[in-house]
C-alpha cells in the first residue's frame, strides 16, 4: 500500500477532472457518430481522434491519482446528446466545452497551490498547455466555419481538409 500523498480535497478535485475528461470523450464520440451518419467523414475522423485524446487525458489523471496514493475513480457517465443541428453548432459546442474544461483545470491549479501540493501543480501544467492548444484549435475551426457559412462546396472542402489534417497532424 502506498503512503497517501494527496489531500482529500486534491484527490476529490482530481477525480472530478477524471469525470470531466471521460464525459468529454463521450461527448466528442457522440458528435463524431452524428457527423459520420450525416456524411461528414473527415469531421467524424477528427472528432473520433479528439474523443480518444480526451480518454488519454482521463487515464493520465487516473494513474497520477493512484501513483500518489489516492484512488482514481472510474466515473459513471450520463449519455451525451445524440442530435446536433449542424457543423457550426457542433464546433460552437466544442469551443464552449473546451472553455469549461480550461476553467476547471485552472481551478485545480489554484487548489494545488493553495494546498501547497507542488507535485500536483507541476503535473497540471501539462493540462494547462494542452487546453491552450484545444481552445486555439476550436477557435480556428469556428473561424473557418464562419468564413464558409452555409456554402455546400465550402463545407465539403472543410470536411475533406479535416480528414487531411488528421493524417498530416497525426491526430
Amino acid at each position: 500500500m502506498l503512503l497517501k500523498e494527496l489531500s482529500a480535497k486534491i484527490e476529490a478535485a482530481l477525480n472530478q477532472q477524471v469525470e470531466m475528461e471521460a464525459a468529454s470523450s463521450q461527448y466528442y464520440l457522440a458528435m463524431a457518430s452524428w457527423s459520420e451518419v450525416q456524411g461528414y467523414n473527415g469531421v467524424a475522423q477528427f472528432l473520433y481522434r479528439h474523443s480518444d485524446e480526451e480518454r488519454v487525458h482521463m487515464l493520465k489523471l487516473l494513474k497520477f491519482i493512484n501513483e500518489r496514493g489516492g484512488h482514481g475513480i472510474v466515473p459513471a457517465l450520463k449519455q451525451p446528446s445524440l442530435k446536433f443541428k449542424d457543423l457550426h453548432n457542433i464546433f460552437d459546442q466544442v469551443y464552449t466545452h473546451e472553455l469549461k474544461v480550461s476553467k476547471e483545470i485552472n481551478h485545480l491549479v489554484d487548489l494545488s497551490l493553495h494546498e501547497k501540493d507542488y507535485a500536483t501543480h507541476n503535473f497540471m501544467q501539462w493540462y494547462v498547455t494542452e487546453q491552450i492548444e484545444e481552445e486555439r484549435m476550436a477557435r480556428h475551426i469556428l473561424d473557418k466555419l464562419k468564413i464558409i457559412g452555409e456554402d455546400k462546396g465550402g463545407l465539403y472542402s472543410f470536411d475533406r481538409d479535416l480528414a487531411i489534417f488528421n493524417t498530416v497532424d497525426g491526430r
